[in-house]
C-alpha cells in the first residue's frame, strides 16, 4: 500500500470517528431534554415559613422551568389538614404533628427546612424593652393591663394575638403560658398583619417570627436574654419551632427535588440565614413534639 493510499484511509477512519462523536453528543442532550423535571407542587400553611418557602421556590422554577411551584399561607393548621386530605403535596407547619388534634401525624413524613425564633413585640412607644417571663405571662393572661407596672408609659396595654391554629401562637402559648387560658383580644391570622398592626397600635403587644421584626417595632427580651439566633440555637432563647413541611405518601420526582433543595448548602447556608431564619443544621439542641429539647 502507497503513501497516499494509507492517508486516505486514515482520514476516513477520522472522520468516521468524529461522526460517531457527534451522533452520542446528539443522543445524550436529547436524553437530558426529555427527562427534564416537570409537575406541579403546591405548598400551603404556615405564614411564618411562607417567605423562605417562596423565595426559594422562586428560585428553584428558575432552574426547572417545567415546574408549577405555588406557595400559600393559611396557618400551620390549614397546612396540615389539606395535606392530609391529599389537597396539596407539601404542609407547611410551625408546629409537630402530633400537636395538631385530628391530623394523624404517623400517615406524614417531616421534613425539617429550618427553624425560627419568635419573640414578643410592641409598639415602640411602650417604653419597654425587656420583661421577665412571668410578666409576659401575665399580660396575655389579663393579669397586668397598663404598661406602667412593667416599668413602661403609663398606657394601656393592647394585646393583638394569633387565630386558633396558628403554629406560632401554639409554640409562643406552649413557651410563655404554659397551659394557661389567654384573654380574650384580636386576633390576626398572619405575621404581616401582627407586624403592621403593632406598629400603627399605640400600647400594642404581639409576638412575631424573627423574620418579621422591623425597625419600626420593638423586639422584646426575656429575663434579659436577647432574641438572637444564637440563643436559639443553644436553647437559652426558648421561643423558637422547627419550620416543617410535611408530605403524605410518596412525593412525587417534583415535590421530591424541591425538598432535596430546601436541605442543600444553597439554601441552607445562604438564603435561610439572608431571610432571617436559623439553618437545621445549625442547632446544638434538638426539640422533639413533647417540647422535650436534648443537647446534639
Amino acid at each position: 500500500m502507497n503513501k497516499g493510499s494509507k492517508l486516505a484511509m486514515g482520514i476516513a477512519a477520522i472522520s468516521l470517528l468524529l461522526v460517531g462523536c457527534g451522533k452520542a453528543t446528539s443522543s445524550t442532550g436529547s436524553k437530558e431534554s426529555s427527562a427534564a423535571l416537570s409537575g406541579k407542587v403546591t405548598a400551603v400553611g404556615s405564614t411564618a415559613l411562607q417567605p423562605l418557602a417562596a423565595k426559594a421556590g422562586t428560585n428553584f422554577t428558575a432552574k426547572n422551568t417545567k415546574v408549577n411551584l405555588t406557595v400559600q399561607g393559611g396557618g400551620s393548621g390549614t397546612g396540615l389538614s389539606q395535606v392530609q386530605a391529599g389537597a396539596v403535596s407539601i404542609g407547611d407547619s410551625d408546629i409537630f404533628a402530633e400537636e395538631k388534634d385530628g391530623i394523624k401525624a404517623d400517615k406524614l413524613t417531616d421534613h425539617k427546612v429550618a427553624v425560627v425564633g419568635m419573640a414578643p413585640v410592641v409598639n415602640k412607644d411602650s417604653g419597654v424593652k425587656n420583661l421577665k417571663m412571668a410578666q409576659l405571662k401575665q399580660i396575655f393572661t389579663g393579669k397586668i393591663t397598663n404598661w406602667k407596672e412593667v416599668g413602661g408609659k403609663d398606657e394601656k396595654i393592647v394585646i393583638i394575638n394569633r387565630a386558633q391554629g396558628s403554629g406560632t401562637r401554639a409554640t409562643f402559648e406552649n413557651a410563655v403560658l404554659k397551659g394557661a387560658d389567654a384573654v380574650k383580644s384580636q386576633e390576626q391570622d398572619s405575621n404581616g398583619a401582627v407586624q403592621k398592626i403593632v406598629s400603627t397600635t399605640p400600647g400594642a403587644i404581639s409576638y412575631l417570627a424573627f423574620s418579621y421584626f422591623t425597625n419600626k417595632l420593638q423586639a422584646v427580651s426575656i429575663d434579659n436574654v436577647t432574641p438572637t439566633d444564637n440563643n436559639v440555637e443553644t436553647n437559652k432563647w426558648k421561643i423558637w419551632s422547627y419550620e416543617h413541611m410535611y408530605t403524605k405518601g410518596t412525593p412525587d420526582k417534583a415535590t421530591t427535588a424541591f425538598l432535596k433543595y430546601m436541605d442543600s448548602k444553597t439554601v441552607q447556608d445562604s438564603l435561610v440565614k439572608d431571610m432571617g431564619y436559623i439553618s437545621i443544621h445549625d442547632m446544638k439542641v434538638t426539640k422533639d413534639a413533647k417540647g422535650v429539647v436534648t443537647q446534639n
